[in-house]
């Protein structure tokens, strides 16, 4: 996980809070100047299930670590609680497709050929089950938006490891960004601008030593859509 980084050289624009999907776009907010407040609190497996506990003006993270970042972020903010936030929320809670993706997980619904049913990716039952992993993410994104608060999430870069399935990646991530466009969040979806023919991350916007992340040039591409958008 990369370390949470912010910068506070002027009044924060925003609030990141998320998985090491987050870093690169926190990077390129600091190589750019761009005040905020935030970064990776934990890992995408950390964020999907029974992660936080609601308050009435507030959260507070399970996870001792990511409750520690939390708070040293609220405070160089100046604010007590998530619902004090005056400037917008960006996650990326809940959207390590990959992790949903874990291609043994998804051996017992596929057919005796080795495919899916026809319709199945796209049918109430896979999304039910999609829904389900990624429940508490979906939870906190209402709870953020309850408070208020202008929320966006960030699609991950468009790349799937070896133990994943490229197809129930790609499903799967559809059937959350569906969830959380109901929502009402602000999806940032740079799929059109990052990914070649193939619908798969770019090379050079892939970090090099990994085979999940972006890298700071995709950090950037994100940074600047987030700029377009007025934050």
């Amino acid at each position: 996980m990369t370390t949470p980084s912010s910068t506070t050289t002027a009044p924060a624009r925003f609030l990141l809070l998320g998985d090491s999907h987050a870093g690169p776009i926190g990077r390129a907010a600091k190589a750019a100047r761009i005040p905020f407040q935030g970064g990776p609190i934990g890992a995408g497996r950390e964020f999907t299930d029974d992660f936080f506990e609601p308050r009435e003006h507030d959260v507070v993270f399970r996870k001792a670590e990511a409750e520690e970042y939390y708070r040293a972020f609220l405070a160089e903010l100046g604010v007590a609680g998530l619902g004090r936030l005056e400037v917008p929320l960006v996650c990326t809670f809940g959207l390590s497709a990959h992790f949903v993706a874990t291609s043994e997980n998804w051996r017992l619904y596929r057919r005796r050929d080795g495919g899916f049913a026809p319709g199945f990716l796209s049918g109430p039952l896979f999304d039910a089950i999609v829904l389900a992993t990624v429940r508490d993410a979906l939870a906190f994104y209402r709870h953020a938006l309850g408070l208020g608060l202008r929320v966006l999430a960030v699609l991950p870069p468009q790349r799937v490891p070896e133990q994943s399935d490229p197809e129930v990646f790609m499903a799967a991530q559809e059937a959350v960004r569906s969830a959380l466009d109901a929502l009402g969040v602000e999806v940032v979806d740079l799929r059109a601008r990052t990914t070649g023919p193939d619908g798969f991350q770019r090379p050079e916007l892939c970090q090099a030593d990994d085979s999940i992340h972006g890298n700071l040039a995709f950090g950037r591409l994100v940074l600047a859509d987030l700029l377009a958008r007025g934050l």
